[in-house]
């Protein structure tokens, strides 16, 4: 039994070992050798050198390690030298964004109608007001600056920053200037539009299409057809008007429109009465003949004569006019003469009997105010005296011709 249990656990095919007999590891595995241990010889053998391979690797790994090194090193240089580029170009950049570091400057740009916002941008850039077209066009997509800039002469400073700069040139802008234009009693649509374009407040042509085609919200004139800017001719009431440099050519209009409608407001019932023997539109045109006719304090005298010739068609006169201000009117401001006399035009009232297509001028409140209530004579005929620089009025040619012969015998 002893034999048996010194035995037990050890099968048939393992048997005792003698003494002094290194017993196996079955199924156990020998430790393994730590990397770089190299296996030694068995004793009284020659050690061997290294193979050519292992050499190899060796120097491999050595190379290797000292890439990564030289690899992090070129990494911290690229991040160190990138970042101080990045922020030396993040300052310019936000030095532009800002308006910083820029000599103080005022300059002034006129944005138009039909400017585009690309062209403003080059505009900004060729002024020195930004350095970077790009920078200026990406904050203008995320604060929507295209829908806010308006036309306009604006005075901008070199200092302002993209904000500023992009308030600076909407409708409200405080930046935005200003003129202030007198346009005098008498002058032709003409002649207002042209002022106006010398003054910088908008062009002639745009003036012109917008009197022309725009349909203006005004009953008084929904007979006037569109198509020809004469059409308003004698409705740009004559007043000192403060105008923004480069304004909305229809603003410019409607301006001197509402101020007439306003002068004229009171009447207007009157006027447009079914009963009424004058429209508005004829007292506008008797307003616009006195204004050109006479500069003193004679338009209600004036006025009774164009209405005596007017309404008493069996006069001498025999229903024309014959105001030499209409002639002007046709030649382009010059004096007069007998051929003028001949043009076909319904503007002239030697050609043509009653009242002129329409006013040759626009008249102002004491103009109009005469030719709604001109003084009760019987005068057909007037000339101006050139001492006295006043008209005289006379109810027969004969006696407009004795005067006439005067004062051109005394060089008038």
């Amino acid at each position: 039994m002893a034999d048996e249990r010194r035995t037990a656990g050890r099968g048939p095919s393992q048997p005792r070992p003698e003494q002094g007999q290194r017993q196996p590891h079955y199924g156990q595995p020998r430790p393994p050798q730590s990397q770089g241990q190299q296996r030694r010889p068995p004793q009284g053998q020659p050690q061997r050198e290294p193979s050519q391979s292992h050499t190899r690797r060796a120097t491999k790994r050595r190379r290797s390690a000292a890439a990564r090194v030289a690899g992090a090193f070129l990494y911290v240089l690229l991040v160190i030298g990138g970042s101080a580029v990045l922020s030396t170009v993040g300052w310019v950049w936000a030095c532009d964004l800002l308006g910083l570091n820029k000599e103080p400057a005022t300059i002034e740009i006129t944005i138009d109608e039909d400017t585009q916002f690309s062209d403003v941008v080059d505009l900004l850039e060729e002024k020195g007001l930004i350095e970077y077209k790009f920078l200026f066009k990406l904050y203008a997509a995320f604060s929507h600056a295209e829908d806010k800039i308006a036309p306009g002469r604006y005075e901008l400073k070199s200092e302002m920053d993209y904000h500023a700069l992009v308030s600076s040139m909407s409708a409200s802008s405080s930046t935005r200037l200003t003129t202030d234009i007198t346009i005098k009693e008498g002058l032709t649509i003409d002649q207002v539009f042209e002022l106006l374009d010398d003054r910088g407040v908008t062009s002639v042509d745009k003036l012109r299409d917008m009197a022309a085609n725009y349909d203006y919200a005004f009953d008084w004139l929904k007979d006037r057809p569109l198509g020809n800017y004469h059409r308003l001719e004698g409705y740009l009431f004559p007043d000192t008007y403060t105008f923004e440099l480069g304004e909305n050519p229809k603003y410019v209009i409607n301006k001197m429109l509402v101020n007439f409608d306003a002068k004229m407001d009171e009447y207007m019932p009157a006027l447009a009465a079914e009963d009424a023997p004058y429209s508005l539109h004829d007292i506008v045109t008797i307003a616009s003949m006195i204004e050109k006719e006479t500069d003193s304090e004679d338009y209600r005298v004036i006025s009774s004569v164009i209405y005596n010739r007017l309404t008493n068609p069996q006069a001498e006169t025999v229903g024309y006019l014959q105001i030499d201000a209409t002639l002007v009117y046709l030649n382009g401001g010059k004096v007069p003469t007998l051929a003028d006399r001949e043009i076909d035009s319904p503007y002239n009232t030697y050609k043509y009997q009653g009242l002129p297509a329409g006013p040759i001028s626009n008249p102002g409140m004491a103009s109009l105010m005469a030719a709604m209530n001109p003084d009760s004579t019987n005068y057909y005929f007037y000339v101006l005296n050139p001492e006295t620089k006043r008209h005289e009025f006379t109810r027969t040619y004969a006696e407009h011709d004795a005067l006439v012969q005067r004062y051109q015998g005394n060089g008038g």
